[in-house]
């Protein structure tokens, strides 16, 4: 009768400090790539979330000023989430270089260069402001130049009596305004102005935008003038808005923001 002798290495297992040392290896490669790839991918993804969040935001500020300005309602409230960033509110007489719109004819002002001042979102995570400027929503990246009109004012022109209707709405506030979280925009008409001017044959009236130098949104105004007003462009920043005879009417909105 035959006999064989067992190999010692055949009921051998894998100790379970190795298999620990294999899972605990699996787990940390995959928090590494979570962390590496995924984690900035949802960061990116949350940062959007919260831009066209205010950019929503700020379409629905743009008709709540509509209707202060042109329907004369004379209070609006909204309340808004504001992530990722902060609201804030600068008065139209902020700072000692603020955004002016002018309108002159043959180089002499038709108005004082009137500042609106704006309401404007600063995100943090995105690097991109969001403003409510004169009726306008305007955005723009804070690393680079340039900026784009996401919602155009209500100016118009009327070809067949050459009439040109310029709305020019403005914020004030009694103090510095800001808001992170959750808040309520309120807002109430103030004191309005209306002129409609006549020009005279052989006159020739420009419109133009100044910016800000730190919160530049010019390029989208330009890009307004140029392409949505089809005015042309005389000099740098600089457009026809009509020659005469024919009249500008301009309207003058002070809007408070009483809180955010």
């Amino acid at each position: 009768m035959s006999t064989s002798e067992s190999n010692p290495w055949s009921d051998a297992g894998v100790s379970e400090a190795i298999g620990f040392l294999l899972i605990f290896t699996i787990i940390i490669t995959g928090i590494a790539l979570v962390t590496l790839y995924g984690y900035p991918v949802l960061l990116q993804q949350q940062s959007n979330a919260n831009e066209q969040v205010m950019e929503k935001n700020m379409i629905v500020l743009q008709n709540d000023l509509k209707s202060l300005s042109y329907s004369m309602v004379p209070y609006s409230e909204t309340s808004l989430s504001i992530g990722g960033g902060t609201l804030f509110v600068y008065n139209a007489s902020y700072s000692s270089t603020p955004a002016m719109f002018n309108v002159e004819c043959n180089n002499n002002p038709l108005i004082i260069p009137y500042s609106t001042g704006k309401i404007e979102y600063e995100s943090v995570d995105a690097q991109t402001n969001i403003a409510l400027e004169n009726g306008a929503v305007v955005t723009r990246m804070t690393t680079v130049s340039g900026s784009t009109m996401l919602a155009e004012p209500r100016w118009f022109y009327d070809g067949p009596t050459n009439t040109a209707a310029l709305y020019l709405i403005s914020f004030n506030t009694t103090s510095t305004l800001s808001r992170a979280g959750v808040g309520t925009v309120s807002m109430e008409r103030g004191i309005s102005n209306y002129s409609a001017i006549q020009i005279q044959q052989g006159e020739t009236c420009t419109v133009s935008y100044t910016p800000d130098p730190t919160s530049d949104y010019s390029v989208a105004w330009n890009n307004y003038f140029a392409n949505d007003m089809g005015l042309t462009e005389l000099s740098p920043g600089k457009y026809l808005l009509l020659t005469g005879p024919g009249q500008i009417v301009v309207y003058q909105d002070n809007i408070e923001v009483v809180s955010v």
